[in-house]
């Protein structure tokens, strides 16, 4: 019986860790989806780059994004969020990821 077991634990191994993938994908294709329909019209990648930036660290920049999405009445969820956060850190800031947030996102 433990050997069956050993075996479909192999066997199912890598279809869970495509699909953990494929949702990191969707998740990841989400997120710019959002940002580029709701964000991209007032916020050019100039304003990413500025001096003044909010935006100083993970923490930061995910407040930034939970309070402009809140200002624009988006009803975002937290995994929207933290999302969009990941996508724009990923592309512009480049910010250390705290542990929690690599666990939600399987990266």
């Amino acid at each position: 019986m433990r050997r069956v077991s050993v075996i479909a634990c192999v066997l199912l191994l890598p279809g869970l860790n495509a699909l953990a993938q494929v949702q990191t994908q969707e998740s990841d294709i989400r997120a710019e989806l959002l940002y580029m329909t709701h964000c991209r019209a007032c916020h050019t990648e100039q304003i990413h780059w500025r001096d003044n930036k909010l935006a100083t660290d993970w923490s930061s920049l995910q407040a930034q994004v939970r309070r402009w999405q809140a200002s624009a009445a988006l009803g975002w969820s937290n995994d929207d969020i933290t999302a969009v956060t990941r996508y724009l850190n990923d592309t512009f800031y480049h910010f250390a990821v705290p542990l929690d947030s690599k666990k939600m996102s399987g990266k």
